[in-house]
């Protein structure tokens, strides 16, 4: 048994030292200037920064040919999106990959996958930072990994961006300084709230509630937790417990409310949430969370980024953070004081969260005091219009 692993090993690594090979090879001819090669979240999501940066070329630019790499996996994901995909890791992947002109990713690419010299690597990120990321944090809890070679790894990856997006002046310093980066930051907002400016009207609202088959008479509350880097069955796929009870919320809330719950791509659970039909919906797969956020009358959340990006509707928020303190102080940290500054309650309970929900409909969903100062902070450079000024940066200069 022993050795026939040892030999799985030498063919994998084998296969994979003639793979690098073939794409340097490859990476030696002329670019195809007019070649994009998109990916969102590991090949798992038709989403995120490189879907609006898509849509935006795709119909102002259409002299482009742009194709996602997708993880064969989530193939259903991207259907009757009219994309074309191609696998990822697959040949033609790496004919693709080496001839193209431009990368846009929202995370990082294996760092053994070369760059070409021709290539533009465009990486979009996926969020504006409440916990530390990469060079800043403290001690790494991750599997397959430890602290210095996760920053080193890091490091290295991010020396290859050729452009870095960042959605406001707080993100830029802690982008710079996290991910080592010295080239070009692209200040210009997230290309993926545009449509939270462009989209956000009633019609749409109620188009999204019937694909989705949640009822136009009620309240839609959106959950959307992040990851914990303890928690973990291996790399790349961590556990989740829910702590929301939601048979309680059911009950104190269902007459008037429904709850979509969309767990982090990185989450490998498979949530089963049967018992609650016609309350709870499970949205996790849902192609692309920015059409969550226009069907929601409220988020609850914890650390996850996805409250900043909600914060642009300008809609209450309540923050569930019943392990805020082993978070803060062992897990990640934080960059700025959350528990003052967060635009929204924090509570520890599912009757606390149900009792903030209370308020919020005798108050007719009044934002808290410092929700303005929030909104300057964060989102001053949201306008609908983040996607041209990226194209215009760097595809049309």
């Amino acid at each position: 048994m022993l050795r026939k692993i040892i030999t799985y090993l030498k063919r994998l690594n084998y296969t994979k030292a003639v793979y690098k090979t073939i794409f340097r090879l490859v990476g030696m001819l002329p670019a195809d200037p007019k070649l994009i090669v998109f990916e969102s979240f590991l090949g798992k999501q038709y989403s995120c920064n490189p879907r609006a940066i898509y849509e935006y070329l795709k119909q102002h630019h259409p002299e482009y040919k742009m194709y996602w790499s997708i993880d064969p996996r989530y193939a259903s994901s991207f259907e009757g999106k009219d994309v074309r995909v191609v696998n990822r890791f697959s040949i033609q992947w790496l004919f693709l990959m080496a001839r193209a002109r431009y990368w846009v990713w929202n995370s990082r690419l294996p760092l053994w996958i070369p760059k070409p010299s021709h290539t533009v690597y465009l990486q979009t990120w996926h969020g504006t930072p409440l916990k530390r990321l990469a060079a800043d944090m403290d001690e790494v809890h991750m599997p397959g990994t430890d602290t210095e070679s996760y920053k080193r790894n890091f490091l290295t990856e991010s020396s290859r961006w050729d452009y870095l997006i960042s959605p406001n002046r707080y993100s830029t310093e802690i982008f710079k300084r996290a991910f080592g980066f010295k080239k070009t930051m692209l200040e210009t907002g997230y290309p993926r709230n545009d449509i939270l400016y462009n989209e956000n009207s009633q019609k749409v609202q109620e188009s999204l509630r019937r694909q989705l088959n949640i009822p136009l008479d009620k309240k839609v509350i959106l959950y959307a937790p992040t990851w914990r880097d303890n928690e973990f069955y291996e790399k790349g796929k961590y556990k989740f417990n829910l702590e929301l009870n939601l048979a309680k919320m059911r009950e104190e809330l269902g007459e008037e409310y429904v709850i979509l719950l969309r767990m982090h791509y990185l989450i490998a659970e498979n949530l089963d949430f049967s018992a609650y039909k016609g309350f709870a919906y499970d949205t996790s797969n849902h192609e692309d969370i920015r059409e969550l956020y226009l069907l929601a009358d409220l988020l609850i959340t914890d650390y996850s980024s996805v409250f900043f990006d909600y914060g642009n509707l300008r809609r209450p928020m309540i923050f569930f953070v019943y392990d805020i303190e082993s978070y803060r102080d062992n897990l990640r940290g934080f960059y700025f004081d959350f528990e003052k500054e967060a635009p929204g309650p924090l509570v520890k309970t599912t009757d606390e969260v149900i009792a903030e929900i209370k308020k919020l409909e005798e108050s007719g969903s009044k934002l808290p005091e410092n929700f303005e100062s929030f909104y300057r902070k964060f989102s001053n450079l949201e306008d609908g219009k983040a996607s041209q000024r990226v194209v215009e940066q760097v595809f049309k200069r």
